[in-house]
């Protein structure tokens, strides 16, 4: 093997390791939400806790991560796809953190439901509902980042046209509680920011999935529309 070869194939597995991190810190933050629900929906204390602890390890993952960044870039001089996947990891990783900043929000907002024992408002299986669609949003974002699969990923930008209309649904729902019967109102509130909450995680799995289109593809699809996504990703 000779001196060239040996460092390309010790780049490589700094990639590799850079992609492996991402996809662990994603894991993570997909159990710290599917606790979160669990917790809002169950009362545990337990679990609540849990969630609101575990927001410590995802900041220490996107500090770590960003780190390792940098030192690539600052080692390799990385250029075209390369450049282009750790400038794309760097985003992802600030997206998977809020996604747990969210997840702690949902946490923190159901202890205090359930410590101030207002439940008049039914526990809203909606809340579940929309909140397996945003999990799956996120599920099927790091799958694409993994397989770096641009058309998977175009998939999951348009499951948040769906996860957006849930939101609003719930909002009208919530509404006609309150108006029915105003002792709701600080519960409704309450269940309103956690439904805000899913609904952010679902826009940040989608930023997710458009920078595994940019590492891909080359092309900035922020801020366009889906069509035209869609067709970049498919081409």
């Amino acid at each position: 093997m000779t001196y060239s070869e040996h460092l390309s194939k010790q780049y490589d597995a700094e990639l590799d390791t850079l992609r492996s991190r991402v996809l662990q810190m994603g894991g993570l933050v997909e159990t710290q939400i599917l606790a979160a629900i669990d917790g809002f929906t169950t009362g545990d204390r337990e679990l609540i806790e849990r969630v609101i602890d575990t927001e410590l390890r995802v900041n220490g993952y996107e500090v770590s991560i960003d780190n390792d960044c940098s030192h690539v870039i600052v080692r390799r001089q990385p250029a075209a796809t390369d450049l282009r996947l750790i400038m794309a990891v760097s985003k992802t990783v600030t997206d998977l953190e809020r996604i747990g900043d969210e997840a702690e929000k949902i946490a923190r907002m159901s202890q205090k439901i359930h410590e101030s024992d207002r439940l008049q408002v039914q526990r809203f299986a909606e809340i579940r509902h929309v909140g397996s669609i945003a999990v799956n949003m996120l599920r099927q974002a790091l799958d694409a980042f993994a397989r770096l699969d641009a058309a998977q990923a175009a998939k999951v930008v348009r499951e948040d046209i769906a996860i957006d209309d849930e939101f609003r649904s719930i909002v009208r729902q919530l509404v006609t509680f309150m108006m029915e019967d105003p002792r709701t109102i600080s519960t409704a509130l309450e269940i309103l920011w956690i439904a805000k909450a899913i609904e952010r995680i679902g826009d940040h799995a989608k930023n997710m999935a458009e920078n595994v289109i940019y590492i891909v593809k080359g092309t900035d699809v922020r801020h366009t529309k889906f069509e035209d996504l869609e067709r970049e990703a498919k081409g």
